[in-house]
C-alpha cells in the first residue's frame, strides 16, 4: 500500500526550490538525471538502462516515495521520502508503527555547488518533523559519497555508524558505509 503524504499541503515552496510528488510525467526527466555516470555511481540500483530504469520508477510503491525537486518549474533533482516503522519489541510493535522516514536524494551535477540539494533535503527534514509528526530520519550512503555525508552533517545529522566493508559496490567492490540520523528533538534544538 502506498505511503500517505496527503498531511503535507503539496507542492511545498523554499527559498529558491519546489519540491513535491513525482508523478508519472516526471519519469523522463528522472532518469535523465540518474543516468549520468556521476550519479548512477552511488545509487542502490543501476538506472543507465531506460526501459529498466523506467519500470523500475513507475513500481506505485517506488512513486509513492519519490518527491521531484524542482528549479523554475525544471526537475533538477529526486528526493525519496519513505516513511517506516522502527524496530521494536512484538509486544509493543504498534508503538513504533510509521515513526521514522529514510531519506534519498540525487541532484543534477549541472546544479551542484549551489545549496540546493541541502535546501530541499533540509525541506523534507521539516516535513517528516512538522507535516508528518515522524520522531526519526536516516539517510544511508557509501563512505566514498563524500558530498551525500557531508550534506547530512551540514543538516544536524549525526554519524551513527560507519562500517567497514559491509557494502558491494557494483565497480569499487566491497566498501565502507556510513549511517546518520537526525531526531526531532535534535532538530527542534538545532532551530531553537
Amino acid at each position: 500500500m502506498p505511503q500517505d503524504l496527503s498531511p503535507v499541503p503539496w507542492p511545498v515552496r523554499t527559498a529558491r526550490l519546489t519540491v513535491r510528488p513525482a508523478t508519472v510525467d516526471d519519469v523522463e526527466s528522472i532518469w535523465q538525471i540518474r543516468r549520468r555516470p556521476a550519479v548512477n555511481e552511488w545509487l542502490g540500483h543501476d538506472f543507465s538502462d531506460h526501459d529498466t530504469c523506467v519500470e523500475r520508477l513507475l513500481d506505485p510503491d517506488r512513486l509513492a516515495t519519490t518527491l521531484v525537486i524542482e528549479l523554475d518549474g525544471r526537475v533538477v533533482g529526486d528526493l525519496m521520502l519513505l516513511v517506516e516503522d522502527g524496530w521494536a519489541q512484538s509486544d509493543v510493535a504498534d508503538r513504533a508503527h510509521l515513526v521514522q522516514a529514510t531519506l534519498g536524494w540525487v541532484l543534477d551535477p549541472d546544479h551542484g555547488g549551489q545549496g540546493y540539494a541541502t535546501e530541499a533535503v533540509a525541506e523534507v527534514v521539516r516535513i517528516c518533523f512538522e507535516d508528518l509528526g515522524l520522531r526519526r530520519v536516516r539517510a544511508v550512503c557509501f563512505a566514498d559519497n563524500v558530498p551525500s555525508w557531508r550534506l547530512m552533517e551540514r543538516l544536524g545529522m549525526r554519524r551513527e555508524e560507519h562500517s567497514r566493508r559491509d557494502s558491494f559496490h557494483r565497480t569499487k567492490g566491497w566498501v565502507d558505509g556510513m549511517t546518520y540520523a537526525l531526531l526531532a528533538d535534535e532538530w527542534r534544538a538545532l532551530r531553537a
